[in-house]
């Protein structure tokens, strides 16, 4: 029996055993595989190891997608984008500027396409921004597991959003988020005490701050000190 004579429940399960560039690849050899690469219920799961696998035209977003994982260990994140923007070189901007939209826009697409997404992870993602986070939980009602892990410009805002919109969720982490607070963990422990909340470290980090901010925490520091 040829392969394309299997029927598209056995290509479906044999498809499911391969990565996404080997789905591709499989999928260019002819017109009845390429039907089963893009079969919704195949893209049930996603998950990339850095922004630049968005690019990619190996995948597919739909309906059918459940669990969506974005996670970026590199070095890059840690010497560059995590650095507040005010603080960042004409080199390290350039290198930004490359992909500091690149996990932005893709949320934009799950939120118009991918409604019955269930459970959300971004790590590393240093460019995603709390209206980013937000929009997805406006748009996918049933999301019930939300994991943030290392996204510097996430603040409590994210959690408020958590309360105002976050009605099906029954886990949030936002861990190594530096510019949560204890005051936003505490609204949602108090507005929704149903969900499992974890904040590995985030509230106990130094937060960013605005040049001028620091400036005036210098010189009340210097004042308290001279009469002290």
């Amino acid at each position: 029996m040829h392969l394309t004579q299997l029927n598209c429940e056995c290509l479906l399960h044999l498809f499911s055993f391969l990565d996404k560039d080997s789905r591709k690849s499989l999928s260019l050899t002819c017109r009845r595989l390429r039907e089963v690469f893009l079969d919704p219920r195949l893209w049930s799961l996603l998950h990339f190891s850095s922004p630049c696998q968005l690019r990619r035209d190996n995948y597919v977003l739909g309906a059918s997608l459940r669990f969506l994982t974005i996670f970026w260990y590199s070095s890059r994140v840690q010497q560059v984008c995590n650095i507040e923007d005010w603080l960042k070189s004409s080199l390290q901007k350039t290198i930004c500027s490359k992909h500091e939209r690149l996990v932005s826009t893709f949320l934009a697409h799950v939120c118009y396409m991918c409604p019955n997404l269930l459970s959300l992870t971004l790590s590393g993602c240093a460019h995603i921004t709390d209206q980013d986070v937000i929009a997805v939980l406006k748009s996918c009602r049933r999301l019930r597991c939300l994991r943030l892990e290392n996204c510097v410009r996430i603040t409590d805002c994210v959690l408020e959003g958590v309360v105002a919109h976050g009605t099906s969720l029954e886990e949030v982490q936002v861990d190594f988020c530096r510019n949560v607070t204890q005051a936003g963990l505490q609204l949602v422990r108090e507005k929704r005490p149903d969900v499992q909340l974890g904040a590995e470290m985030s509230a106990g980090m130094i937060p960013d701050s605005l040049p001028d901010e620091r400036l005036e925490i210098r010189r009340t520091l210097q004042k308290v000190l001279q009469f002290s």
